[in-house]
């Protein structure tokens, strides 16, 4: 599929790493380095705009490096960047460690997904058919 994007970063455009890869990764567009510390959050600038068609969207996540290795995480996770929007894509990080996370020009810091988005149709019922599991919440299956 192809996506209209408009570049303003100093950095290549976001790729597929491997042929089987679900994500391209986003990098950070900044004109300093910038010092993320504990349960400090950032809005990461890229540098680019996208023009995503109509029924798709792009999903923004995590980089399991970063969360394992250093403790870094994105807030809103996944953000979703709708069709219609057009400003610059930025990220919304957030140090979870003990230890200070320097961000770095060019540093990749997130992954995008493009999906398809279904749209709902509600039907207003007076019941909802019976499921073996019901009204069962948050850990009703138990521990084991």
């Amino acid at each position: 599929m192809e996506i209209k994007i408009v570049n303003l970063s100093k950095h290549p455009l976001p790729a597929y790493e491997t042929k089987a890869s679900a994500g391209m990764d986003l990098r950070a567009n900044l004109d300093a380095p910038v010092v993320l510390n504990s349960l400090e959050r950032y809005l990461v600038p890229t540098g680019l705009f996208i023009g995503l068609p109509e029924g798709f969207e792009a999903q923004i996540r995590p980089r399991s490096g970063l969360a394992i290795k250093k403790g870094i995480s994105l807030l809103n996770s996944p953000g979703t960047i709708d069709a219609d929007y057009r400003g610059e894509i930025k990220i919304i990080m957030v140090n979870l460690s003990k230890e200070a996370f320097i961000i770095n020009d060019g540093e990749r810091i997130a992954q995008m997904i493009i999906a398809k988005v279904e749209k709902a149709e509600w039907i207003e019922v007076e019941i909802l058919d019976e499921t073996p599991r019901g009204a069962g919440g948050f850990g009703h299956t138990g521990n084991k």
